[in-house]
């Protein structure tokens, strides 16, 4: 897990010196925005802060984020992001078990949590009240995704039944990683624990290597 490149943010602009440079802003206003959150709270993220934190104007800020909430999906998107990164990046390594694969997707989520500023406040945003800017579930995102790579890598076609269970670990394992890291910036080992337990038990029935 020593790889924590992210993939580039795409933005819809003309040129594409004009996008470089508008992308790596982006990025300098979210990396602030993830500070501000780390250290004062969602709830106390505002437009003004950003700006202070990135050395950047206000004015700049608004010509990328209209409001507070803006900023906030901005960085939730970005957070899903990385999080579905280190999820590809583990469903490509070789694998020779089931079981050890399953530990590798586990490892990724709970590392992501660990290394990417503000995703155990944040996370994906689908916990907060963001008004319009409703955040869906993150666990089906997923599912077909890990389908997949059961399908091609491991033979399995799944179910109905199967891809209900499948949805059921990764929120579970979701939400007691998520509680680990409420309180804890390294995550409580006894709720880290308990969530690899359940998942692997709920995910070994899928192949029979497990």
């Amino acid at each position: 897990m020593s790889d924590h490149r992210t993939p580039p943010l795409s933005l819809s602009v003309r040129h594409e010196p004009v996008q470089a440079r508008a992308a790596h802003r982006v990025e300098t206003l979210l990396d602030a925005a993830a500070a501000v959150v780390v250290e004062h709270g969602i709830e106390h993220l505002t437009t003004a802060l950003v700006a202070e934190r990135a050395g950047a104007s206000i004015g700049t800020v608004y010509r990328y984020f209209p409001d507070r909430v803006a900023v906030l999906v901005a960085l939730a998107e970005r957070n899903l992001e990385r999080l579905r990164f280190a999820i590809e990046r583990e469903l490509s390594q070789p694998h020779v078990t089931w079981s050890e694969a399953m530990q590798g997707l586990i490892d990724a989520m709970i590392e992501t949590f660990r290394t990417v500023p503000s995703f155990r406040m944040l996370r994906a945003g689908e916990g907060l009240d963001l008004g319009p800017a409703h955040r869906d579930a993150v666990a089906p995102l997923f599912v077909d995704d890990l389908l997949g790579y059961l399908r091609e890598r491991w033979g399995v076609e799944a179910k109905e039944a199967q891809r209900e269970q499948l949805e059921l670990a990764i929120g579970g394992l979701d939400a007691l990683v998520t509680y680990a890291f409420l309180h804890d910036p390294d995550g409580d080992p006894r709720y880290l624990a308990m969530g690899v337990r359940l998942a692997r038990e709920q995910l070994s029935g899928l192949v029979a290597d497990a």
